[in-house]
């Protein structure tokens, strides 16, 4: 829903950006590695209840997975980049609720585990699709930069990051947090499962 307007707001600042790594020879590979480890950090500060330095290593995370975009786009999109910008995007996302778990398990394990639950239903409904759209030469007319198809939903990478910097800020309504928005990425899978299966159909 939100990815749309907020890639067109983040571009150009990015864009910018992206011409300081470059300068330095860093590729985008490199900066999609080196987010995703500084990522990590935000497991340990869940764990140990320090939220505010987990949001830090959360945005910080986020802002590399811009950035490594903007500066594929000025080397050349290549298809080993875009499954390890997927694949990380994927496994940092289910790291964050799991770092809740750990901070308190009595009140966060069932919501927790139903959020993770629910991030595999739009996972797998988004890279199943991409791959059948890639064997039939199917592009995203929306996304059309993307190095695979960036199937759209009610809970796209915009409105998981505000749900991750909701959790931060309030972590005593994680649950409550959580079951919502994992009802909402329900809704995503049914209806990505629903239109996936009749594009492909026809």
């Amino acid at each position: 829903m939100l990815d749309r307007y907020s890639i067109t707001l983040i571009r150009q600042p990015l864009a910018k950006l992206a011409t300081l790594p470059e300068k330095y020879g860093i590729s985008a590979n490199q900066i999609t590695l080196g987010g995703f480890i500084l990522g990590l950090f935000s497991l340990p500060a869940l764990a140990f209840e320090h939220y505010g330095l987990a949001l830090f290593f959360i945005i910080v995370n986020r802002l590399f997975d811009g950035l490594d975009g903007a500066v594929a786009r000025r080397q050349g999109i290549t298809d080993c980049g875009g499954f390890l910008d997927i694949t990380l995007d994927f496994l940092f996302y289910s790291l964050i609720p799991f770092g809740f778990v750990l901070a308190d398990p009595q009140q966060n394990a069932i919501a927790g585990a139903f959020l993770i639950f629910s991030f595999i239903g739009t996972g797998s409904s988004f890279l199943a699709f991409a791959i059948m759209a890639g064997k039939r030469n199917i592009e995203s007319p929306v996304y059309k930069q993307k190095s695979l198809y960036y199937i759209g939903g009610l809970t796209e990478g915009t409105e998981t990051i505000a749900c991750f910097v909701l959790f931060c800020l309030l972590p005593q309504y994680f649950d409550v947090i959580a079951w919502i928005f994992g009802s909402l990425c329900w809704i995503t899978t049914a209806t990505r499962i629903w239109a996936g299966y009749h594009t492909l159909k026809n």
